[in-house]
C-alpha cells in the first residue's frame, strides 16, 4: 500500500526468517498456466493489478456486473411484456411504422438474449475471470444495451414525429443507462468519462443520423426550440455521473486504505475495548490469518504509555510456551497508532464458553487451568506479571489439530475504560485489571502486583468456570473491589454440589485475601491441581469429541 499515512515499521523478524528460509529452500514447480491465466497474469504485471485494491476491484466488479446484468435483464423483460400487450391493443396501420416496430421487437429479443447469457455466465462464478475479462464483459453488457437504446430512440422519434408531429426527449432513457453504469460499476472517473462519453456519443450520433435520413424528423428538429436545453441537460447528466463515480471511487479507496495496515489486510472486527480494537487480519504476502490489535494514540494516556506497550510486546514476544498467544509482529503508524499482531485462535474464550454452555465439568476445568499455569510459569520466570487474568483473556482454542488448547492473552497491555456488564467491568487510572477477577492488593493499589496476584485471578477464573458466577457480583465496580478486599468467599459447592472437595480447597486457597496465604508460585498451584482426583480425567479425545459435537460454529469467536 502506498501513502505516508500508513507507512509502518519494517517487516517483523519472524517474516524475515520466513523470507530467508524461502530463499534456501527450492520452490516447488508450479503447474503450467492455461492460455487465459497466462494472459491475465501478463496484464497484472503490466498494470499492477496484483495489488490488494485491484483484487478488491476485481471481486467487486464481478459481483456488480452480475447484479447489473440481472437488473437490466429484468427491466428489459418487463418492458418487452408491456410492449407486447400494447401492440395487441394497437390500431397502428402504417406499413412503414409496423415494419420499424417489428424490427425493434427483434432487437429487443436479441438484447434480452445477450443479457441473459451474460447474467448466466456471471451467476455461476466470477472468480474464474481476471479483471481484463470482466472489463470486456462490462463493455459487452453495456454495449448491447447502448445499441438497443439507439434503436429504441430511433423508433420513438419516428413514431412520435409521424403520428403526433413533435420531437420527444429521450434523455430519460439515456440517463437511466448512464446512472445505472455509474452506480453499479466500480471505476476511476477517467474510465467512467470514456465509457459514459461513448454512450452519449452513440445517443447523439443516432439522433443526428435520424435527423439526416428522415425528412419528417429533420423538419421538426429545425423548429424544435428546446433542442439546446436537451444538450445542456445531457452535459449536466454527463458531468454529474462522472463526479458521482469520482466520489464513490474516492470513498472506496479511503475505506480500503482504512482496512490496510502495512503488510496486513483488516478483514473484520473481532472485538473492542476502551483503548483499541482487535481485527481478524491477513498477512498480504503469506496469506496467514492473524489477530491484529490496534491501540489508538488518542486513547492512550500519553506517548510514554504507548512506549510501555511497545516494551511489553517486545518482552512477550520472547515467550515461547505453547499456551501463550504467539506475537508475530508489532509497529506504529505515522499517525501514532500502535499495533501488534498475534496468532488467530479458532475457538472460544472461557467467558464465551461458559456463557454459551454453562459451567464446565471439574475435570475440564483442571485440564485448562494446568495449561494456563504452564504459560504463567514461563512469564513469571522472566518478570512478567499478567495483571489481567480473566475469562475473556483465556482461550480454549484448536491448534495443530488439538482441541482445548488453553491460550493466555493480553499481558496487561491495555487499561480499559469503565464498563458495567459481566466480566468486562474495568477501571481506568492507577488500578489496572478487571474488578471481577482482581486481587485485593490490586484493588487497594497499595502494593505492586506480583505473581501471586495472577494466582488470585486464576482462582477467580476457576470459580467462574466451575459455577458460572464470579466470586463477587455487583453492578458497581467499587463494591466488587471492596468485596475482594473484605468479604468472605462463598464456597463453590454452594453453587454446585458435584465439585470435588480437593478442587474446592485449591480454588479457595488461590482466593485467600493475603498473598502469603496463597500458593506462592504457579508451579505449586500446578502441582496442587495435578494432585486432585479429577486431574487427567479430561483428555484430548474428550475435548475433540466435545468440540466436534458442538459444530464448527463453536470455533468462531463472538464478534463485538
Amino acid at each position: 500500500m502506498t501513502g505516508p499515512r500508513r507507512d509502518l515499521q519494517p517487516i517483523s523478524p519472524q517474516d524475515q526468517t520466513l523470507d530467508a528460509a524461502s530463499m534456501r529452500t527450492p520452490a516447488p514447480a508450479s503447474p503450467p498456466l492455461s492460455a487465459r491465466d497466462a494472459r491475465c497474469a501478463h496484464i497484472k504485471m503490466l498494470d499492477g493489478t496484483e495489488s490488494g485494491m485491484s483484487q478488491q476491484t476485481q471481486a467487486l466488479l464481478g459481483y456488480r456486473l452480475r447484479s447489473a446484468a440481472l437488473v437490466l435483464f429484468i427491466g428489459s423483460a418487463v418492458f418487452y411484456l408491456w410492449g407486447s400487450v400494447r401492440d395487441l391493443n394497437s390500431t397502428l396501420d402504417q406499413p412503414f411504422l409496423l415494419a420499424q416496430r417489428s424490427l425493434l421487437r427483434w432487437c429487443h429479443l436479441a438484447h434480452l438474449l445477450g443479457l441473459g447469457i451474460f447474467a448466466a455466465v456471471l451467476w455461476r462464478s466470477t472468480a474464474n475471470f481476471c479483471l481484463r475479462s470482466l472489463r470486456w464483459m462490462e463493455w459487452g453488457i453495456f454495449g448491447i444495451t447502448t445499441t438497443f437504446f439507439v434503436n429504441v430512440q430511433h423508433f420513438d422519434l419516428l413514431y412520435t414525429a409521424s403520428l403526433y408531429n413533435f420531437i420527444p426527449s429521450t434523455l430519460g432513457l439515456w440517463f437511466t443507462l448512464i446512472f445505472t453504469y455509474a452506480v453499479y460499476i466500480p471505476n476511476t472517473w477517467q474510465r467512467a468519462a470514456v465509457v459514459i462519453g461513448c454512450m452519449l456519443t452513440a445517443a447523439a450520433s443516432g439522433y443526428a443520423f435520424d435527423v439526416w435520413r428522415e425528412p419528417i424528423i429533420r423538419d421538426l428538429a429545425a423548429a424544435h426550440e428546446p433542442f439546446s436545453s436537451m444538450i445542456l441537460l445531457g452535459l449536466f447528466g454527463y458531468g454529474a455521473s462522472i463526479y458521482g463515480t469520482y466520489l464513490t471511487n474516492s470513498l472506496r479507496q479511503e475505506a480500503f486504505e482504512a482496512r490496510e495496515l502495512g503488510q496486513y489486510r483488516l478483514k473484520r472486527l473481532l472485538g473492542s475495548g476502551g483503548m483499541g480494537e482487535v481485527y481478524l487480519a491477513e498477512h498480504r504476502l503469506l496469506k496467514r490469518p492473524c489477530a491484529l490489535k490496534l491501540i489508538r494514540p488518542h486513547k492512550a494516556d500519553d506517548p510514554r504509555t504507548l512506549a510501555r506497550f511497545e516494551r511489553e510486546v517486545q518482552s512477550i514476544a520472547t515467550l515461547s510456551h505453547w499456551n501463550t498467544v504467539e506475537i508475530f509482529d508489532y509497529g506504529r503508524a505515522d499517525d501514532g497508532t500502535f499495533y501488534y499482531v498475534m496468532e488467530y485462535l479458532p475457538g472460544l474464550s472461557i467467558a464465551d464458553l461458559v456463557e454459551r454452555h454453562g459451567p464446565l465439568p471439574p475435570a475440564r476445568v483442571v485440564y485448562l487451568l494446568e495449561q494456563v499455569c504452564d504459560a504463567l510459569r514461563e512469564a513469571h520466570a522472566v518478570g512478567l506479571v499478567h495483571r489481567d487474568v480473566k475469562p475473556g483473556n483465556i482461550f480454549a482454542a484448536k491448534r495443530g489439530g488439538v482441541y482445548d488448547v488453553a491460550k493466555l492473552l493480553d499481558f496487561g497491555l491495555v487499561k480499559q475504560a469503565i464498563e458495567t456488564e459481566g466480566d468486562h467491568l474495568t477501571l481506568d487510572g492507577t488500578i489496572t485489571g478487571s474488578p471481577l477477577f482482581m486481587s485485593p492488593e490490586q484493588a487497594t493499589g497499595e502494593n505492586e502486583p506480583d505473581g501471586r496476584s495472577d494466582i488470585y485471578a486464576l482462582g477467580a477464573v476457576a470459580y467462574f468456570m466451575l459455577t458460572g458466577h464470579p466470586v463477587f457480583e455487583s453492578d458497581k465496580p467499587l463494591k466488587v473491589l471492596f468485596a475482594h478486599v473484605n468479604d468472605k468467599v462463598l464456597p463453590p459447592t454452594q453453587w454446585r454440589s458435584d465439585i470435588p472437595d480437593d478442587l474446592e480447597r485449591v480454588v479457595l486457597k488461590c482466593l485467600a485475601k493475603r498473598p502469603a496465604d496463597r500458593y506462592q508460585d504457579v508451579a505449586a498451584l500446578r502441582y496442587a491441581l495435578r494432585d486432585t482426583d479429577c486431574s487427567g480425567k479430561w483428555t484430548r479425545d474428550d475435548a475433540a469429541k466435545w468440540w466436534q459435537s458442538s459444530g464448527k460454529d463453536a470455533l468462531e469467536p463472538v464478534e463485538a
